[in-house]
């Protein structure tokens, strides 16, 4: 899904070329625009952006005076400010842009740095599943809605064999409800369950004649890494695969796989755009 981006630059002509760009990429959906400070404020409470793009010399109010009000009515929008002479870097607030370039910079510049800034964003839902049984198949199409939701489908059947594991240890081993928070950073996506319960998943070498004992082999081949995190009252199970198509398949076994508590993946620090389903 193209990330939703507002912007906020009080020169109509450098505003009309900047929009015209950022509607031709593929990768941004432009949800609004405005050249006042007021305008931005309202616009940006609306339609709560994934992205702001600022132009600091508004004239109306300073321009960390604005930023202040940007952050207050959409505060997990990431800010990439446009700055002018007038707008001294000093007079930004104490949690300033998240980046910054020049208004003389060109187009395809800021294009691209919008481009990197966004691949900072991490998407996240969670919900929360009883102990029926039953909710397995609620966590699959929750998982696969999420993937179609944030265009990556193509990780979609994968996610969902992993998810299904994940949860159905934690039904069947906990015999209690479980939160399953699936989140999407770049092209990884992160699959957890927490539940309340004692012990660690453990891989087991099933036979040719078991019907169960598989479930942690299959995440270990779909997964680029897995593990376990403990709680006070219970744990946390993860794993993490390509979201790309090119990247699901079989691989050699992971060697911290089975209670690990240490990441394969070093996690990278996260911008939550979290969305909560109960």
């Amino acid at each position: 899904m193209a990330l939703r981006l507002l912007l906020v630059e009080k020169v109509p002509e450098l505003r009309a070329v900047l929009a015209h760009a950022l509607r031709l990429h593929p990768g941004f959906s432009l949800v609004g625009e405005a050249g006042d400070d007021s305008t931005a404020v309202a616009l940006a409470g609306h339609v709560q952006p994934d992205l702001i793009v600022l132009d600091l010399g508004l004239p109306d109010l300073a321009g960390h005076e604005l930023l202040t009000g940007l952050r207050a009515v959409a505060p997990d929008a990431l800010v990439v400010v446009v700055s002018g002479p007038e707008a001294p870097r000093s007079a930004l607030v104490t949690r300033g842009p998240d980046a910054c370039t020049e208004r003389t910079d060109d187009v395809c510049y800021v294009v691209g740095l919008l481009e990197e800034i966004g691949a900072r964003i991490t998407r996240s839902a969670t919900i929360r599943l009883s102990s029926d049984r039953r909710d397995v198949a609620l966590a699959r199409r929750f998982v696969v809605g999420r993937c179609v939701e944030w265009g990556r489908s193509a990780a979609a059947d994968a996610a969902a064999i992993v998810v299904s594991e994940l949860v159905a240890n934690a039904l069947v081993h906990v015999q209690s409800g479980c939160e399953l928070t699936v989140g999407l950073r770049g092209d990884v996506l992160r699959i957890a369950v927490v539940d309340h319960g004692g012990g660690m998943p453990d891989v087991q070498c099933a036979g040719t004649e078991d019907d169960h004992g598989r479930g942690l082999l299959l995440v270990n081949i779909l997964c680029t890494a897995w593990g376990t995190e403990p709680h006070d009252d219970g744990k946390s199970v993860w794993a993490e695969l390509r979201a790309d198509a090119t990247a699901v398949g079989l691989r050699p076994p992971h060697a911290g796989a089975g209670g690990s508590s240490g990441r394969a993946l070093q996690e990278p620090a996260r911008v939550d755009a979290q969305s909560t389903v109960v």
